[in-house]
């Protein structure tokens, strides 16, 4: 078992930024993926982004609307993941979840419990 927890969450204005961070624990050696989702009120949950430490050095990638504003990073080590949010408008207020994929990859098998992120306009 994998254990996630997410910190970092909070209320702030449009054009600020946060930064979330989760760190995994337990069974971590043969974690591999870790990401990030989020889910607003009355929508569907949506990807934000991931890591992989598949290959070297980690790869990235981000869901469209947040291409360009948000950054991951990793520290395989720490089994930790951050979510570097820049230019935050009122659309980004959501849960976000962190998640992580072991051995063999497919659906992420684990999941934190959210941390709430608010943007006022």
């Amino acid at each position: 078992q994998v254990q996630l927890v997410e910190t970092g969450g909070g209320l702030v204005q449009a054009g600020d930024s946060l930064r979330l961070s989760c760190a995994a624990s337990g069974r971590t050696f043969d974690l591999y993926v870790m990401g990030w989702f989020r889910q607003a009120p009355g929508k569907e949950r949506e990807f934000v982004g991931r890591i992989s430490w598949t290959t070297e050095p980690a790869r990235t990638a981000y869901g469209d609307s947040v291409e360009g504003r948000f950054t991951i990073s990793g520290d395989k080590v720490k089994d930790t993941i951050y979510l570097q949010m820049n230019d935050l408008t009122p659309e980004d207020t959501a849960v976000y979840y962190c998640a992580a994929d072991t051995l063999p990859l497919g659906d992420y098998k684990y999941w934190g419990q959210g941390t709430q992120v608010t943007v006022s306009s």
